[in-house]
């Protein structure tokens, strides 16, 4: 756990700048898409949001599988933070989806494949964060545990619902079937740095509600034995 705490610490200080040299390559390098003009630019946010949302859930899934099997309560505290996280990030997908939709649809929203199969995803780990809030006693991180590692089944069909569905979401845009890159090296560059700014932030926030969820946990204990 204070390895997570000192990597979200270090996560911290590079956040920032990392940061402001996204918004300059998404801003001021990459160039404007020639058919959707300025609006394309949500993609690189739209689509690094989308990666560390895969990430956290995937966190989740880890966690629980060890957590049921060592039943240690930190990786308890580490699927309930990352999971916290998650829905936070799949939320902005939404919306980042749905401004980008709108003038390139005509529409805020459709019930095409990637959407929907997206908002059963958040669905899913909000019913996490739920069940680990309502449910009691040990029962609690179990019942949580199961849950995640249920949902995180729906990552890898939200992944390829382009490939598998005929939908109105484009394709693969990054990397192509063939493997090579669609896209010019500049915008290509821009989104690899927002990725990474996303993903130190990610880092960051899971280590501080890590933080702030064990010194919930240690602060329960310590009232429980002094009920006793």
């Amino acid at each position: 756990m204070q390895a997570l705490f000192r990597l979200s610490a270090i996560a911290g200080w590079l956040t920032l700048p990392v940061t402001l040299a996204a918004i300059a390559a998404v801003f001021l390098y990459a160039p404007t898409e020639a058919v959707q003009g300025p609006v394309q630019r949500i993609f690189y946010f739209h689509v690094s949001l989308a990666w560390v949302a895969y990430l956290a859930f995937f966190v989740v899934f880890v966690s629980s599988v060890v957590y049921l099997f060592r039943r240690n309560p930190r990786w308890d505290v580490v699927a309930r933070s990352s999971a916290e996280v998650g829905v936070v990030m799949t939320t902005l997908v939404l919306v980042t989806g749905s401004l980008w939709a709108r003038p390139i649809w005509g529409t805020w929203w459709s019930w095409d494949a990637r959407l929907t199969t997206t908002l059963v995803l958040w669905f899913l780990y909000v019913a996490y964060l739920m069940v680990r809030s309502y449910a009691s006693g040990d029962r609690a991180p179990r019942y949580a545990a199961i849950l995640g590692i249920v949902g995180f089944l729906d990552v890898p069909i939200v992944h390829f619902s382009v490939v598998w569905w005929r939908t109105l979401h484009p394709g693969r845009t990054v990397i192509q079937e063939s493997g090579s890159i669609g896209m010019p090296p500049e915008m290509f560059t821009a989104l690899l740095v927002s990725l990474l700014a996303f993903t130190l932030l990610y880092v960051f926030l899971l280590g501080q509600k890590a933080q702030i969820e064990h010194s919930r946990d240690r602060l329960q204990e310590v009232l429980r034995r002094q009920a006793l």
